[in-house]
């Protein structure tokens, strides 16, 4: 087993192979944050994709469908309960309203679902968690020097303790 910049684990390393990978593990978190952000957003953007489909299409059901579809439905229902015609144009309006309801409230649902997700905003608010936890952080105390006692002899001793 090794650490992320495959020195073995428990070697000492420096100061600078230290900061090296705070800063290589630091830019693969931003990156993450970064690549989850546009997924939440690919996300949203296919929601309201779909949603503005299913409005389209209940416009065009709505629209194409009446001409053909009224005289079709209002001849069938006059030819099975011999209603008055004007009664049965009527109805087959009616059915093709709802069709189009119908349509227009799955657009609807599917314009909530991509008005309420928040994905984009929860990744922006870890970030800066995360900014925020980096910038508190305080770095570890050194031992004082003693009197009498050299830099390297106090080294010898962090060393051995550790």
């Amino acid at each position: 087993m090794s650490a992320p910049d495959d020195s073995p684990v428990g070697a000492e390393r420096s100061v600078g192979q230290l900061f090296a990978s705070a800063t290589a593990e630091m830019s693969a978190l931003v990156h993450d944050e970064i690549a989850l952000a546009k997924a939440q957003l690919k996300r949203d953007v296919k929601r309201g994709a779909i949603s503005g489909g299913a409005f389209t299409v209940a416009g065009v059901v709505l629209l194409f469908s009446l001409p053909m579809l009224n005289f079709a439905l209002a001849y069938g229902i006059r030819t099975w309960s011999h209603w008055n015609l004007a009664l049965c144009f009527l109805l087959s309006f009616a059915a093709n309203v709802l069709v189009a309801a119908v349509l227009g409230l799955v657009g609807v649902a599917m314009a909530k679902k991509a008005a309420k997700s928040k994905g984009p905003q929860k990744v922006a608010a870890s970030m800066k968690e995360t900014a925020g936890v980096l910038q508190n952080a305080k770095p570890h105390p050194r031992p004082e020097l003693a009197q009498g006692k050299s830099p390297k002899a106090v080294e010898a001793v962090a060393r051995s303790t550790s």
